[in-house]
């Protein structure tokens, strides 16, 4: 392969991410309206994509039924109401669950990151996530290229390699750890634990990804974003990161998301 055609996707990626990584810092700054949004347009995508790639035909009553799911999901996380959107989800699965597993996809991972922007370190929190599912990716990609080496689920994703997940995980726990440091003013060993457990989630959700393209025969889901393809390929690892992060925020209460094991020392220390 020569060198100019083997790194075209990643000049692809810096491009499309110079554009959109200041679009999505603003949102995520300003909060409020303006991040809600976004988060609900970008839910409202992920499904129209997820139900295309499965074949259904996003017209009619049918369409305008897929695309309200998601909106309703997070207006009604907006009010803080978990009850009615466990059961808004549940609803979801009456119709099949495999067409309507975009919509359930998409509202677990979007509330998630709605539920965690309410959160009183609400601004920090979301931007761990996000700057640690980045640099996983990031990082898993470059540390792959450069090195290779053995393939780390060559049926699934014959690209990615097990040196690059190692990469992906040592640069996703650096961010983290820098991230801390300059939001709350101290290195934090949970936080890089946690980092690394994000960026395991994340390149599981790639997986899971890369697996259902696989199995639908598609090579991207889709070709919106320059380098990176649709919203499901830019987003998988973050609709896996996303939630597992809002789980943690639950157990953690008012303290930061990666201080989850708290919950546990006071269960067990009982």
């Amino acid at each position: 392969m020569k060198p100019f055609s083997q790194w075209s996707e990643f000049h692809k990626r810096v491009a499309s991410s110079i554009v959109l990584i200041p679009v999505a810092i603003l949102c995520l700054y300003y909060g409020q309206w303006l991040y809600n949004t976004l988060i609900l347009l970008v839910m409202v995508g992920l499904v129209w994509e997820g139900e295309t790639l499965l074949g259904q035909k996003m017209t009619g009553l049918r369409a305008v039924l897929f695309l309200l799911w998601p909106l309703a999901g997070g207006l009604i996380a907006l009010k803080g109401d978990y009850l009615s959107l466990l059961y808004l989800c549940g609803g979801a699965l009456l119709f099949g669950f495999q067409a309507w597993l975009p919509v359930i996809i998409s509202i677990v991972g979007g509330t998630s990151l709605l539920l965690l922007r309410m959160r009183p370190d609400g601004l920090l929190e979301v931007f761990f996530v996000l700057g640690t599912v980045i640099a996983s990716d990031s990082g898993a990609y470059m540390v792959g290229r450069l090195i290779g080496g053995p393939k780390l689920a060559p049926k699934i994703s014959p690209g990615k390699t097990i040196s690059g997940s190692i990469g992906g995980i040592c640069t996703a726990i650096l961010l983290s750890a820098v991230i801390v440091r300059l939001g709350l003013g101290s290195w934090s060993i949970e936080a890089l634990i946690c980092g690394a457990i994000l960026s395991m989630a994340a390149q599981g959700g790639d997986l899971l990804e890369s697996a259902f393209k696989r199995r639908l025969g598609v090579k991207d889901s889709g070709k919106l974003i320059p380098g990176h393809g649709g919203l499901l390929d830019r987003f998988d690892g973050l609709l896996a990161a996303a939630p597992l992060a809002a789980i943690f925020a639950y157990l953690s209460g008012p303290h930061p998301f990666w201080q989850f094991w708290h919950y546990f020392e006071q269960v067990f220390g009982r």
